[in-house]
């Protein structure tokens, strides 16, 4: 039995109430890396949404980013963030998302990604289009870098890696509106579906925070891919460039 879009936004409402709820109140913190934090409620999220997965369709294979593989049938992969922006979350700045994925052969063919605080679900099915609580959406028409508005991330380890991405973030500032930095990678690429930035960009990434919305971009009419331009961004070593038509050679063009 494999899952539909309706069954990807009931486990990110789910899990969105359990975020929405535990949102105003101290969190306990522990570190995965000396940046790289945790909180109880990215456990419990997930704890629900693999609970769920495997209570509808057993003998699934997730790939979560708190408790790793779980291994199942391996015609279908599940690949879920319990919490995307867990450190805006800790710090209780309203920016943050569940994101949830669902591939056949690798190939994502539905994904969800859920604000509770704001109420949003954006979701596509592959080759259907993508849609913000229901309605279409689409990537921007803009084709000029200087009247585009972007964003990106940075990694955990910023300070001893070459891949730290300040020198793209300061270049490509200089020749647009601006360069956002939000903390949610799946939100990022979801307001690129939206139209409300024109390109994403972020170098060092795991699966689980891109697969959902990487697909929504897509069908959104983003073009997507590694930000060396190969069409596979889910892969190791991960990382995204989805943009806007219009834009996305010259974006290529800086990045590479």
């Amino acid at each position: 039995m494999k899952p539909t879009l309706s069954d990807l936004e009931r486990l990110a409402r789910g899990a969105g109430a359990i975020l929405r709820e535990g949102y105003s109140k101290e969190h306990q913190v522990s570190y995965k890396g000396v940046i790289d934090l945790v909180t109880e409620i990215d456990h419990a999220s997930e704890s629900f949404l693999i609970n769920e997965i495997q209570t509808h369709f057993p003998d699934s294979h997730i790939l979560a980013e708190e408790s790793g593989e779980t291994k199942g049938d391996n015609e279908g992969i599940w690949y879920v963030d319990p919490l995307d922006g867990t450190v805006n979350y800790s710090h209780h700045i309203p920016v943050f998302c569940i994101s949830i994925a669902y591939a056949i052969h690798g190939i994502v063919k539905l994904g969800a990604v859920y604000d509770p605080l704001r109420d949003e679900m954006f979701t596509a099915e592959r080759g259907k289009g993508a849609s913000l609580n229901g309605k279409s959406i689409h990537a921007s028409n803009t084709t000029e870098l200087q009247k585009s508005l972007l964003v990106t991330g940075f990694p955990y380890d910023t300070w001893n890696t070459e891949k730290d991405n300040f020198s793209n973030f300061e270049k490509l500032a200089k020749m647009t509106q601006g360069v956002r930095r939000l903390g949610s990678a799946a939100l990022d690429g979801c307001y690129v579906a939206a139209g409300r930035f024109d390109a994403f960009w972020e170098l060092t990434l795991k699966p689980w925070d891109i697969a959902a919305a990487g697909l929504i971009a897509e069908e959104a009419g983003a073009r997507v891919t590694a930000t060396d331009g190969k069409p596979d961004y889910i892969s190791a070593p991960q990382s995204i460039l989805a943009a806007a038509p219009g834009i996305y050679e010259k974006m290529l063009e800086q990045l590479k």
